[in-house]
């Protein structure tokens, strides 16, 4: 493998230890003779090109990661994500791995997990007022509390068909990728996923019509979301927990594919699973689930 020799940082500075791993990072990857940047910490940036690097590293919790895959998975940066929270379903190496992670991934023998990635963007007549990636999530919800929203939903499939999914009046709409589907969208009842399929999760939050169900299509359909004439409340879109834009009546809400995807290294089905069992309880124990999805940063 042909080396830039240049690794770019993605820190959150509120975590304790990030300080002390950072110049062991850098300590480290300069003795090798790698150049150690590192990224401004700006979650509502959505993709601004960093340069040419060989691998990234977030160094925080899986919410680091999901801000470090807008910026890294647009210019294929391979991300190794350095857990210094709790345990998370996207973070799974530890402080203590990282070292060894990188020489397996430079030498070219490392797991690695491709993940899908969404654009979500919002047309208003004829603009496009918003657009953004995301990982996890993007999430559609009245701004108040305790407020139904209403919106119109369906799935334009590869072949060009419309399928009308639904008129809902709900608390939000959740639109998950298989990494999120243990995000908010698992807490508002939706299925889990093995991360690495491609399939989309649409998952109306508290349905005022019960029989209103999560459905997950194929990653290649395009989900449109219209947000009604008769809407009164005002209404948002959330993207992966970090960025939110506001939304008003006959906005239409575009959610595809992008035509990328981010590569995480040793973050593979195994510590998904592992993952899994430890914060559901699976084996037996107590549980620690935390859904909120990009909440532990």
């Amino acid at each position: 493998m042909a080396h830039l020799h240049r690794a770019l940082l993605f820190v959150n500075q509120k975590k304790s230890q990030a300080a002390i791993l950072v110049e062991e990072l850098v300590r480290v990857l300069s003795a090798r003779a790698y150049t150690v940047d590192s990224f401004p910490g700006d979650t509502k940036t959505w993709f601004c090109d960093p340069g040419d690097y060989d691998i990234g590293f977030s160094l925080g919790g899986d919410g680091t990661v999901l801000y470090a895959a807008r910026i890294a998975g647009p210019v294929a940066i391979p991300l190794i994500p350095v857990n210094l929270g709790t345990l998370g379903f996207i973070a799974a190496v530890s402080p203590e791995e990282w070292e060894e992670t990188f020489k397996r991934w430079e030498a070219d023998n490392a797991v690695v997990s491709q993940r899908i990635m969404l654009e979500v963007s919002v047309e208003r007549g004829n603009r496009t007022v918003f657009k953004s990636a995301f990982l996890n999530d993007a999430v559609i919800s009245a701004a108040g509390i305790a407020k139904l929203i209403r919106l119109e939903v369906e799935a334009e499939s590869s072949g060009g068909d419309h399928i009308l999914l639904g008129r809902f009046r709900a608390d939000g709409l959740i639109v998950s990728t298989p990494t999120g589907s243990t995000g908010y969208s698992v807490a508002a009842g939706g299925p889990i996923l093995d991360p690495e399929m491609e399939g989309v999760i649409i998952n109306p939050i508290c349905p005022f019509t019960l029989s209103n169900r999560p459905i997950v299509v194929p990653a290649d359909d395009k989900v449109c979301a219209l947000v009604e004439s008769e809407q009164r409340s005002s209404v948002l879109l959330t993207v992966d927990g970090q960025i939110t834009e506001p939304l008003e009546p006959e906005d239409r809400i575009l959610i595809r594919r992008a035509p990328y995807g981010i590569r995480l290294i040793a973050s593979d089905r195994w510590a998904f699973y592992r993952a899994l069992r430890t914060k559901l309880a699976w084996s037996g124990g107590s549980s620690q689930a935390s859904y909120q999805g990009g909440s532990d940063a």
